[in-house]
């Protein structure tokens, strides 16, 4: 009796699961089937529900080829470009503070570390403002050193590496140390080869940040050749006439290289939640 409430349980449950992942999905697909219609046909079946609704009756990717060959191809690029420099430097800084702050312990590297736990519970948008007029002075707008720089040293990648090398056994910093390695080899050949699931959590952490900003690159980058993903898209909504098929498109294709990355890596990024905290 236990055990046929058991699997009746998990196959509600499952139901329950399923239905609510559709609730997900409905929105999406509209957005890509209605990437693949024309102008005209957009909005013709979107009060009356049927399968037309989500599944296109005439097929164009003229959509895809208007966004692909003006000004959101150079946006993506450039979002592309921010984002994997952000990850690629980012996760330089964010290795070596976590670290120092872990495994070296240096003095005051709890302040430091209590410092960086509220730079990331700190709305980015309460500084942008600020922050922007800062980077005007110093001649960074309009620069791809205007856009990277803020994502560079994210407390939060910061907060997950450092709590995935307190989680590594003591032992085996000072076991190196007797043997007179210094802290360099120490990082690179014993802690970093342990990390691996830990630094792809950390780079996508990073990347979305980069990938999803909106406000800031509005601040800083106000050229059309700067532009990134996201404000080539707001840009789209014209004062008279709206071309919605070229907006949907554009953000099918933003939403399909974050979607891409964490199919790739998404074993090592569950693998990293997972372990979080714990020894790997």
């Amino acid at each position: 009796m236990i055990a046929q409430q058991s699997k009746f349980i998990k196959f509600l449950l499952t139901i329950i699961a399923v239905l609510v992942t559709l609730a997900f999905l409905v929105p999406t697909l509209w957005m890509i089937s209605s990437s693949l219609r024309p102008q005209s046909e957009t909005f013709s079946n979107a009060s009356d529900i049927s399968i037309w609704t989500f599944l296109p009756q005439t097929w164009t990717v003229e959509h895809y080829s208007s966004a692909l060959t003006g000004d959101f191809a150079r946006a993506l690029v450039n979002s592309l470009f921010v984002a994997a420099v952000s990850v690629v430097l980012g996760l330089g800084v964010a290795t070596l503070a976590a670290f120092a702050i872990s495994a070296m312990q240096v003095r005051g590297a709890g302040f430091v570390f209590a410092v960086i736990v509220i730079s990331f519970l700190v709305p980015f948008e309460a500084i942008a403002v600020p922050l922007s007029s800062s980077f005007r002075d110093l001649g960074l707008h309009n620069t791809y050193v205007g856009l990277i720089l803020p994502g560079l040293g994210h407390g939060l990648a910061i907060f997950y590496l450092r709590q995935f090398f307190d989680s590594l056994p003591r032992e085996l910093s000072e076991a190196a140390r007797m043997d007179g390695a210094s802290w360099g080899k120490i990082l690179t050949q014993v802690y970093l080869p342990l990390s691996r699931s830990s630094l792809v959590g950390a780079g996508i952490i990073l990347f979305m940040f980069q990938w999803q900003a909106y406000l800031w690159p509005l601040l800083v980058a106000t050229r059309s050749d700067m532009l990134v993903g996201p404000i080539a898209i707001a840009r789209m909504f014209g004062e008279y006439s709206t071309d919605y098929g070229s907006i949907f498109a554009g953000s099918v294709l933003l939403a399909l290289v974050p979607a891409a990355l964490l199919f790739f890596f998404q074993r090592q990024f569950t693998q990293s939640l997972a372990t979080s905290g714990m020894k790997e």
